[in-house]
């Protein structure tokens, strides 16, 4: 499929490129499945003092978007001269708004759990959303306005947490393998953490997030928040703060990078049924 300039980050699947996703998909469930990570659906919109709780707006103040209601009556008078269509609504025309659009699917999650105490043992949880960032640029499917996210989710203590992203790595490396990609690991970093704390040297010894890239674009990543939405949400593990990582996939790059690698979307998802 041609991207059109003009969707500035809205792009449109095909049937085929719809297929293809739902298999991807279909294939992490299966994960999710075999590692007692039950399934959640979380709203599309969030609060935005939840994301305020997570210094969200003090880190990521680029990719922010809200949703906002429209005062009819001030509406109506900004547009009496305008020209038609309009491709802008003029701010006046906007209420103040308590709602953002999430830019990662598992913030939902942790608000969700929040003053909560989990077994000690902690648990295993698994999302997909409807994520949106706003980016300088957009380019097809390989960076999207908004685009779909899955995660898998492991809340626990901290030796669980740092064991599903083992875990996950091994098993994404495997898949690409099996796929033929040549994908890398590369470390990231998370402006949720102070670069100058002693957490900075901490993310040396074990890294906060990296990224599976393919030809130079990152198609998922492995993340590690220590004790930080734990604390911020207030939940526990027993009797100890939890600490939570993340396996999270853009299902929409996989889609792209699949349909290069195959030659189009019916052999992309005709490989992915085929895998063992």
């Amino acid at each position: 499929m041609t991207s059109n300039p003009r969707n500035n980050g809205l792009e449109v699947l095909d049937g085929g490129q719809l297929r293809l996703l739902r298999t991807i998909d279909g294939l992490i469930l299966r994960w999710a499945e075999k590692w007692d990570a039950p399934e959640y659906r979380f709203p599309f919109l969030m609060r935005c003092d939840d994301l305020d709780a997570l210094d969200y707006y003090d880190n990521f103040p680029h990719l922010g978007l809200t949703a906002t209601r429209l005062d009819p009556e001030r509406l109506g008078a900004v547009l009496a001269g305008a020209s038609r269509p309009v491709d802008r609504i003029p701010t006046e025309a906007m209420e103040p708004t308590g709602f953002a659009l999430p830019s990662a699917a598992c913030y939902p999650l942790y608000v969700h759990l929040a003053h909560s105490t989990l077994p000690a043992e902690g648990e295993m949880r698994t999302t997909v959303g409807t994520c949106f960032r706003n980016e300088e640029r957009y380019q097809g499917l390989q960076r999207l306005l908004g685009f779909s996210m899955r995660e898998i989710v492991c809340v626990g203590p901290e030796e669980r947490a740092k064991d599903h992203l083992l875990r996950a790595k091994d098993v994404v490396r495997d898949l690409c393998a099996e796929l033929g990609l040549d994908v890398r690991l590369e470390v990231a970093t998370d402006p949720f953490f102070d670069k100058h704390s002693g957490k900075a040297t901490m993310q040396r010894l074990f890294p906060v997030k990296e990224e599976f890239v393919v030809n130079g674009l990152a198609i998922g990543s492995v993340n590690y928040h220590r004790n930080f939405f734990g604390e911020r949400f207030a939940i526990r593990t027993g009797e100890a703060t939890a600490h939570t990582s993340c396996l999270a996939f853009g299902l929409e790059r996989w889609v792209h990078v699949l349909t290069e690698r195959f030659g189009g979307t019916d052999a992309a998802t005709r490989a992915l049924e085929g895998l063992s």
